[in-house]
């Protein structure tokens, strides 16, 4: 079988410490589709570099802005990633060789390594943390929601064994502020729910998600790591539902 033709699509925002890596991670790809939401940095210049088609478009969300992206590819395969994240030689090959076999699915589910504080984190359920990146264009689609977007196929996927790269959380100043960005969105999907925060949500909840994450995840085994986590993604929680208390009470 020969290898199809395979669009890269990024969504991109003022992305210039994270794109040129992203970028040359998929070099090898037909075709580069480049959202951007009207970037100020020299994210638009980095990317020009590496041949890369840009359409800029307001912002309409992470899963509508990565929709509309894929609806701009060229080719009927699409690989959706952020520009956070890179490709690895030894995922490419495992991706060459399951399209050389013929055997095909209609999309791919792909781990992740996620890094925090540039530490690869491989407990607290961070790893192998499986996302569907690689599908055809007529088959896969994301799921509209206002945040955690995630993609679906209409039909047979598979799990590659090797990961993507995902550079996440540089700072803990980086990993505070989409904290606060995160849990807004998180609170307004709520709210569209019709869901209301009582106490438990304000107190259990929090808790819970530490011991979760700190010992049923095993994110002891990361040290250090592993309390800051466990304990950033207990105030996440507690945020989420204080925002939408504060929601429920403005009605």
């Amino acid at each position: 079988m020969t290898l199809p033709k395979i669009s890269v699509t990024i969504i991109t925002h003022n992305e210039e410490e994270n794109i040129e890596n992203c970028l040359k991670s998929v070099k090898w790809a037909d075709e580069i589709v480049v959202f951007d939401s009207f970037s100020t940095d020299k994210t638009l210049a980095i990317c020009k570099k590496y041949k890369a088609r840009i359409i800029k478009y307001k912002w309409l969300g992470y899963s509508k802005q990565k929709n509309l992206a894929i609806d701009n590819a060229r080719n009927e395969w699409v690989l959706s990633l952020d520009a956070d994240e890179r490709i690895t030689k030894e995922l490419l090959d495992e991706i060459k060789k399951e399209f050389e076999r013929g055997d095909t699915a209609d999309g791919y589910y792909i781990a992740r390594k996620n890094f925090f504080l540039g530490k690869w984190i491989k407990h607290c359920g961070w790893y192998p943390d499986y996302n569907l990146r690689l599908f055809k264009k007529s088959k896969g689609r994301f799921i509209e929601r206002e945040v955690h977007e995630r993609a679906e196929v209409n039909g047979a996927a598979k799990y590659l064994k090797n990961p993507l790269e995902h550079y996440t959380y540089k700072t803990l100043s980086d990993f505070i502020s989409r904290l606060d960005r995160y849990s807004t969105l998180s609170a307004i999907e709520l709210h569209k729910k019709g869901k209301r925060a009582g106490w438990s949500h304000l107190t259990i909840r929090p808790i819970t998600t530490f011991l979760k994450m700190f010992f049923l995840k095993l994110g002891f085994l990361e040290g250090f790591y592993g309390i800051l986590l466990s304990g950033l993604y207990s105030f996440y929680t507690f945020s989420k539902y204080a925002k939408l208390w504060e929601m429920d009470k403005k009605g």
